[in-house]
């Protein structure tokens, strides 16, 4: 049994942010929502501009370095929403300085870094949380449950797409964007949520086979795949990823088809329940009518949601939904993919540790 540092009561809990570029917005807010649990005590960008913005909507501290942040700052637990390839080394340092970390995904762009944050948060009695914030939407959640109390009987077929785009003009809005260093692919990046969504709520995966291509975009990652799925269940699927879809984001959907059930969730981020019927009713099926929501942002509205958990867990309240053991998960099956794709043949779960 690990032990941690005790419950924070009697003030609020103290958070820093580490990246002040886009999803950070969303980081910001959710505290917000949560004023009166949670405050934000410190920014830091090594893009002064960047960091200037973030310091005056929020009125934190701001820092260049993490270093010095580190050094000066009071905060319970530091937020990584910087370039995926980066947050392995600064989870590590944010452990090493006694805080709790909270990392954006992917919580790393290699297996064996992932493997290496979980470690150090262990060794330094820190958490490590990694953001799953669409797991939290009121879709995804009914769709958990029915899948949990085996409504659909035997699952035979599941099925996810992630029909999106993103112009070359994305890709050079930033040096580290598209590279497999700090960014990788369609599915590491931009796809990331969903293939969390294989083991999440289908369950423990067999093998993956999977073909990548990047067709249109100037950039060294995939801007499209397919992944072939066997789950242990003897589950069949697969997963369709793309960011050229012409000329908007059209779909990000999951699809079950089983024995006694058949369900599909779509819009443009599974934020419409389109097909909902199973053999037997139960009076939970009457939230499908309220469960959908109109969105305008692929991110979808579970930050505050997601932070709701954090903060509960260092108050001493709850146990973490998605600590650093369940983003391993997501993780791997991206690393199984990337290696299926550049072999050429399938790979079997779990990888050697």
């Amino acid at each position: 049994m690990r032990s941690y540092p005790p419950p924070i009561t009697g003030r609020k809990v103290r958070f820093a942010l580490v990246g002040c570029g886009r999803i950070s917005a969303n980081h910001i807010q959710a505290i917000e929502k949560h004023g009166d649990r949670a405050e934000l005590v410190a920014v830091c960008d090594v893009d002064s501009q960047a960091l200037a913005a973030a310091a005056a909507k929020t009125s934190a501290k701001p820092f260049l370095k993490l270093s010095d942040m580190l050094r000066e700052c009071d905060a319970d637990a530091v937020i990584l929403s910087t370039p995926s390839g980066l947050h392995a080394e600064q989870a590590i340092d944010i452990a090493a300085s006694g805080r709790n970390v909270v990392t954006e995904k992917p919580m790393a762009t290699r297996w064996h870094d992932g493997l290496n944050m979980v470690r150090a948060c262990d060794d330094a009695n820190v958490r490590l949380f990694v953001v799953k914030q669409n797991r939290r939407n009121a879709t995804l959640q009914l769709l958990k449950r029915a899948v949990e109390r085996e409504r659909f009987g035997r699952i035979y077929m599941v099925n996810i797409n992630v029909f999106w785009t993103r112009p070359q003009e994305y890709y050079d809005s930033a040096a580290w964007r598209g590279t497999w260093e700090f960014d990788g692919g369609a599915f590491m990046n931009q796809a990331s949520h969903y293939v969390d969504l294989l083991d999440w709520i289908v369950g423990p995966i067999e093998s993956i086979q999977a073909y990548t291509g990047t067709l249109a975009r100037n950039i060294e990652v995939e801007d499209s795949g397919v992944i072939s799925v066997k789950w242990r269940s003897g589950a069949l699927g697969s997963m369709n990823v793309t960011m050229l879809t012409y000329p908007k984001n059209l779909e990000g959907s999951i699809t079950i088809l089983g024995e006694k059930g058949t369900v599909r969730i779509g819009g443009v981020a599974v934020n419409e329940i389109q097909q909902w019927e199973f053999a037997e009713q139960v009076p939970e099926d009457e939230q499908v009518k309220e469960a959908s929501y109109a969105t305008t942002s692929v991110y979808g509205f579970g930050h505050p949601l997601y932070y709701d958990n954090v903060i509960n867990v260092l108050r001493g309240e709850a146990e973490p939904e998605t600590d650093g053991r369940e983003g391993l998960k997501s993780l791997e099956v991206l690393i199984a993919a990337y290696l299926s794709a550049r072999d050429g043949k399938r790979i079997a779960l779990p990888l050697d540790y």
